[in-house]
């Protein structure tokens, strides 16, 4: 189990890093659509490539940082059912649900997205605007956010299983699995250079 946590932490380490770099795109985007919005204002100009960027833009933010979300527990839950159920219950809940929803799913969308791109790749498919871009490019983060998510939903399932075989604390409120799955790991010493104390369990 240390060998796959291991796996889980370098997945969550990776999701992070590029969920970090993608959020940066929000800031591209908010420049981009205030410059457009100054330029027409002025000079009564305007151009369907600059507002779909900003489109290309806020889909890479979603698409690419979704794994980050997964990873730090952020993904919405009905609470109010969850909240009344047992610990027990919960991790039943969290170990199906990955493994018969969320891996399927996110592998079939890797498959059929992957289609997708290529007939618009195959296509050269363009903007239906004119003056727009390309739209095949942007196509391709479809397949690629998804493998990804996939790859976190593994990560997921290994602190799930971890958490259930008592190799693994279960995350405060406030807390996040890679942090429990750090904890977990005899590889990585606590920062604090002692040892810490278990994580209360979520209510």
């Amino acid at each position: 189990m240390k060998e796959l946590l291991a796996v889980s932490r370098l997945i969550d380490r990776a999701s992070g890093a590029l969920g970090r770099s993608v959020a940066w795109l929000i800031v591209v985007a908010a420049v981009i659509s205030a410059t457009n919005a100054v330029v027409r204002k002025i000079f009564d100009w305007s151009a369907n490539s600059l507002l779909e960027v900003q489109w290309w833009l806020f889909a890479a933010v979603f698409l690419l940082a979704a794994p980050w979300t997964l990873s730090v527990n952020e993904h919405i839950r009905i609470d109010v059912v969850n909240s009344r159920l047992s610990q027990r219950a919960r991790n039943i809940i969290e170990l199906i649900g990955h493994a018969l929803f969320l891996l399927p799913t996110a592998a079939m969308i890797v498959y059929t997205s992957s289609i997708f791109f290529a007939n618009s790749y195959a296509q050269n498919e363009q903007s239906p605007n004119a003056g727009g871009l390309p739209q095949w490019p942007v196509k391709i983060l479809i397949p690629i956010a998804f493998a990804w998510l996939f790859a976190q939903g593994i990560s997921e399932l290994i602190k799930r299983i971890a958490i259930m075989r008592g190799d693994m604390a279960e995350p405060i409120v406030h807390g996040t699995y890679h942090e429990a799955a750090i904890e977990a790991g005899s590889d990585e010493p606590d920062a604090g250079g002692g040892s810490s104390a278990p994580h209360a369990g979520r209510t």
